[in-house]
């Protein structure tokens, strides 16, 4: 008959010794797979830590921008639109516009304000150094683009200016023509768009479709919905939609790549900035 560890602790003249010898024997396999155990714990906790650092690996802080932020939002943008048109219409034309553009803004604002507070996306607010490039670089590149387009679909290529009253800029152009396109807007479109739309979208389509699709389809159906909103006041050129398309996927690609926010409202003020400039130097200059 052969020995095994319990034969071995049996013969043993030692009870004392023989005990903590079967303790020890029994112990071991335990205190391998408590390690094993511990290991794969720290596997596990390592694996959440990165999801939590990255929203687009998925994780908690993510799960809930999924199918009710998404309604939520266009919710808001559609009753925005619809009260919108409505102060356009009952208010007299010089209050009709800045009226239906503030409820607008609101109709987005809302659904940002309510998706932020339910959750922060891992890393979606996080700003680089970098960021700066790219809303530099991009920004004024598209802007050349957007020119170039204009002429190709039959533009002067002269320089946009602003109507003048006496070689005086009219009243309320700071906000009008600065704040609102270079700093309100584009915080408030790249937030809504590219942050809540897009994110949501992304969420929902990341299992059953895949990143790589699911980034793409998120990328393009926020740019529709970004590209449909500037057509409201009206038929766009082509070159027109061209340019907002070619923005709003930039901006959307930028989200997707960098898992940030702010590269895309950079791009966006850069963008819309820089068209400021050439029509005050359109004004004054032209």
């Amino acid at each position: 008959m052969s020995l095994d560890s319990t034969d071995v602790n049996a013969v043993v003249p030692d009870e004392g010794t023989g005990a903590a010898r079967a303790i020890a024997t029994e112990s071991a396999p335990s205190t391998r797979a408590g390690r094993r155990g511990a290991a794969s714990g720290d596997r596990g906790e390592s694996g959440e830590s990165s999801r939590r650092r990255d929203w687009r690996l998925g994780g908690r802080t993510v799960h809930p921008w999924r199918s009710h932020v998404l309604a939520v939002a266009l919710l808001g943008i559609g009753l925005g639109v619809i009260l919108g048109g409505v102060l356009s219409i009952v208010l007299p034309a010089t209050w009709g516009g800045y009226a239906a553009t503030g409820m607008l803004w609101l109709g987005m604002l809302v659904p940002i304000v309510w998706a932020f507070t339910r959750s922060r996306p891992a890393g979606l607010l996080r700003i680089r150094w970098l960021d700066l490039l790219w809303g530099v670089g991009l920004g004024l590149l598209l802007r050349m683009m957007q020119g170039w387009l204009a002429v190709a679909a039959g533009g002067s290529g002269t320089l946009p200016s602003y109507p003048s009253i006496g070689g005086s800029l009219p009243s309320g152009f700071v906000f009008a023509d600065v704040l609102a396109p270079v700093v309100i807007a584009p915080v408030i479109e790249e937030f809504f768009f590219h942050g809540v739309v897009l994110v949501s979208v992304y969420t929902l389509l990341r299992r059953p479709v895949g990143r790589l699709m699911a980034g793409v389809v998120a990328a393009v159906v926020s740019t529709a919905l970004f590209v449909l909103m500037h057509s409201l006041t009206g038929a766009l050129p082509v070159d027109t939609v061209i340019s907002l398309s070619l923005l709003g996927l930039v901006c959307g690609g930028l989200v997707m790549l960098t898992g940030r926010i702010w590269p895309a409202v950079l791009v966006h003020v850069v963008y819309n900035g820089s068209f400021v400039v050439l029509a005050l130097a359109g004004t004054y200059l032209g």
